[in-house]
């Protein structure tokens, strides 16, 4: 019953200010505190005030929240238990050595856009070798390129 009245003055006196608004000739804004002072009202007529008074004064409802609260804190503990432990990454290890486990596909090549051509490479820069070397040549290119 309380809370019926507070929205209905909250929603008079925002329609008394969208009143005043709309005296001055700012009917946009008088619209628009117009649209937010029938929200209290709204809502108690269609009963959603009512049901959240009843859910906030029960106590059943606070002690679903602290069980909540109590389950969110033990998984918790148990993740930053088994962080410490290393059983996680023991885990990790034991599902990538599995055959046939998911393998990530290769970076596909980098779109140009529309107006612009294809680098070139410079002539100077040698060949690769068919072996199977680990150099950066394909990197330092990439880094001349922007000037690095």
């Amino acid at each position: 019953m309380l809370t019926s009245t507070v929205c209905a003055a909250l929603s008079v006196a925002g329609l008394g200010i969208a009143a005043l608004t709309a005296f001055r000739r700012r009917f946009l804004a008088a619209t628009r505190i117009a649209a937010f002072a029938l929200i209290p009202a709204g809502l108690v007529m269609t009963g959603i005030i009512d049901w959240i008074t009843g859910l906030v004064l029960k106590p059943t409802v606070w002690a679903g929240f602290g069980l909540l609260a109590l389950s969110v804190l033990l998984f918790l503990v148990s993740r930053f238990a088994e962080r410490r432990s290393g059983r996680r990454k023991e885990r990790r290890a034991a599902a990538a050595a599995q055959p046939g486990a998911a393998v990530a596909p290769g970076a596909s090549a980098p779109s140009l856009g529309a107006g612009r051509e294809p680098a070139r490479r410079p002539a100077a820069e040698p060949a690769r070798q068919g072996g199977g070397e680990d150099d950066f040549s394909d990197i330092e290119a990439i880094l001349k390129k922007h000037g690095i």
